[in-house]
């Protein structure tokens, strides 16, 4: 492809080609791998060695967060993030560290039951129909959620390689999804996954190598980029300084004071915006102004809130976002700080520490627990062919996952060294096309305005979406074209891998975990597998409408998914595992707590509901983010289920 690039091949037949050429891939192997078998839809035949299970584990947890959004969240947070977003670190070593808990508590144990889904388990260990639909609701909410954002990622990709509109290639992406999980289940599933993490692997590590070899003369950048750290923070400083940088928080400033006054009285505020674009449109139709401009005043009229609620919300997130930028390199905290705050300066200083320090922590322990928890992750080690493989592939998935994550934060210093030596300080005049193109694909993936109107880029006049950092590396380093269709191509692997075991763990819950057991098991027939097909691919059509919607960044529908998961399952896996007092009810209770209390918080702490409901300030607890809600849920779901499982106890002792 490159050669044909050099040869004179249009880049508008590149990005097609490979989404062309990956799709039919991984479609001709879920077409190989068809069957109706139980056995090898739901766990593969359970035939799978270890290390291909490592490889197809690693492809199914390198999702569209982990290949797209988290090399974006350390470009933003830094290393440890701020009190209001806990630093990219946090998702590595929790990620990680989540399946040394899957080794050691969960996969073994679950493995030697020789069951098909994590549901299964409820069936077995407490009996009755409560645990087993409840955690079958559970895994239906949790894999939801999580897809919604593989499909968000799979219309962003493929939006970009072809040019179509984000709909569209919503439904190009999802055509694979549906070839490889519909026809072949947990079998086909398993092998596409192997073959898309060579696809994702390579298209990782070539841009982030090629781009440690233009800066620093060596291909090896998790050992060679801490030489950019120096720099960086050498350039963060001077950007601090810089005259320029202060003219552009002044402007910001300012709006965020219009904002705020705005707030005070927002319907006298939207009464004087719509009367001053009306007598704005009036005064160009009367100049004879350019269409054009008539029609840009009236698309800024017709974006006016026509609430005062929606205008509350928008003013709000508006004046939120200007007070952010208002502050020193755009409001992102220098990126190898420990964390935001001072421990030995002010007492508002130590308390941002305290609070930057306590979300991280936060943050890590909820998605170490939430992939201890997830359904469709460990469903992947009902694959193998025993106890002793299952231990020997989660080792295998470690080494695969390591290979990316180690990196991963190399991958962010080195686009971020290349943003504040390349990109700023360019006229407006003369950028990159890539800014454009990505702005048309998604105006809030990358935001540039000359607020300060001297014709010059400064930084804290441009913000990069998390979603966009790593599909734009190959373009912002100066590579070749055909290297933004490689790594396109390896985050439609990622997200495409995910999306179809999440989608066949939906389809599972809601066909295979709700129909009757006897005695605690479940009689698999070939009429599950057909309903299960079909339940996918209506999974997949809601899963594509609510994506089309663009609810939230990737990175944050896949976090809330992860302490949702952990407050649901792991208390009650863990104690239904190494407690033989855990009872019924208890487990019921438990699972209930956690999940309301996990819930309850996000929507207590949403700012649009909180608007909506006239509510003020941010309703955090200990100034924990909605994120890691789950911090909450896990220790409740626990104490639920060991009071009323020995309350239980107690009343039978009598």
């Amino acid at each position: 492809m490159h050669w044909a690039e050099r040869a004179g091949l249009s880049r508008g037949w590149i990005g097609p080609i490979f989404l062309f050429l990956s799709v039919m891939l991984y479609a001709c192997i879920g077409i190989y791998s068809r069957t109706t078998d139980p056995e090898d839809f739901y766990v593969a035949g359970r035939r799978i060695p270890a290390m291909y299970n490592g490889m197809a584990t690693a492809a199914d947890w390198m999702s569209a967060a982990s290949f797209i959004s988290l090399s974006g969240a350390l470009y933003l947070q830094g290393f440890s993030g701020t009190t209001a977003q806990p630093g990219g670190l946090a998702y590595v070593l929790g990620w990680t560290g989540g399946f040394c808990l899957v080794g050691l508590l969960i996969a073994p144990r679950l493995r030697a039951m020789a069951l098909y889904t994590v549901p299964d388990f409820y069936a077995v260990r407490f009996g009755g129909r409560w645990p087993r639909l409840l955690a079958a609701l559970g895994a239906v909410a949790c894999s939801f959620m999580y897809v919604v954002a593989q499909i968000y990622g799979i219309g962003l990709i493929a939006s970009r390689l072809t040019g179509v509109q984000f709909e569209i290639g919503i439904l190009l992406g999802l055509g694979g999804v549906l070839l490889c999980s519909f026809l072949g289940g947990m079998r086909a599933i398993t092998w596409t996954q192997v073959v898309q993490y060579a696809v994702l692997l390579l298209a990782f590590l070539i841009p982030v190598s090629w781009l440690a070899y233009k800066q620093l003369g060596t291909p090896l950048a998790p050992l060679a980029y801490g030489a950019q750290l120096s720099k960086i923070a050498q350039m963060e400083e001077r950007l601090i300084n810089d005259p320029g940088e202060r003219e552009v928080r002044a402007a910001y400033a300012a709006r965020a004071a219009e904002l705020a006054a705005r707030l005070k009285d927002p319907v006298a505020a939207l009464a004087r915006e719509r009367e001053r674009l009306e007598a704005h449109i009036r005064m160009l139709k009367a100049r004879g102004a350019d269409f054009s401009l008539v029609m840009a005043a009236r698309r800024e009229l017709a974006g006016l809130p026509h609430d005062v609620a929606s205008a509350r919300e928008l003013w709000g997130r508006a004046m939120n976002e200007a007070q952010e930028r208002s502050h020193p390199l755009g409001g992102l905290p220098r990126h190898g700080q420990a964390f935001s705050g001072d421990p030995h300066g002010t007492a508002a200083e130590r308390a941002e520490f305290q609070t930057s320090r306590l979300n991280f922590l936060a943050l890590m322990f909820c998605l170490m627990i939430g992939t201890a928890s997830l359904p469709h992750l460990l469903t992947r080690f009902y694959t193998t062919a025993s106890v002793a493989e299952t231990r020997r592939s989660v080792g295998w998935s470690l080494v695969f996952i390591a290979l990316l994550y180690l990196s991963t934060p190399a991958l962010a210093v080195l686009v971020k060294y290349e943003v504040m030596n390349g990109l700023v300080g360019s006229s407006f005049d003369q950028l990159p096309a890539w800014i454009a193109q990505w702005a048309r694909v998604d105006p809030g993936l990358i935001s540039v305005q000359d607020i300060n109107g001297d014709r010059i880029l400064q930084f804290g006049e441009i913000r990069l979406g998390a979603d966009m950092i790593m599909l734009a590396t190959p373009e912002l380093g100066g590579l070749p074209y055909v290297v933004s269709g490689l790594v396109a191509a390896g985050g439609l692997a990622a997200a495409l891998s995910t999306a179809d075991s999440l989608l066949l763990t939906i389809s599972n819950a809601l066909v295979h975990d709700t129909v009757p057991t006897k005695h605690g098991q479940v009689r698999v027939t070939d009429n599950h597998v057909i309903l299960s097909k079909f339940m996918l691919l209506a999974a997949a059509m809601l899963a594509a409408s609510v994506a089309a919607t663009k609810p939230a960044e990737i990175l944050m529908l896949v976090t809330a998914s992860f302490s949702l998961a952990a407050a649901i399952f792991f208390p009650s896996l863990v104690l239904g595992l190494f407690w033989r007092g855990a009872t019924r009810r208890g487990t019921v209770a438990g699972m209930l707590v956690g999940a309301g209390l996990t819930v309850g918080y996000m929507l207590l702490t949403s700012p649009s509901l909180r608007a909506w409901w006239g509510l003020g300030a941010d309703g955090l607890w200990w100034g924990i983010q909605p994120i890691s809600a789950g911090i909450f849920g896990v220790p409740a779901g626990f104490v639920t289920i060991a009071l009323v499982s020995l309350w239980d106890a107690w009343r039978g002792a009598r």
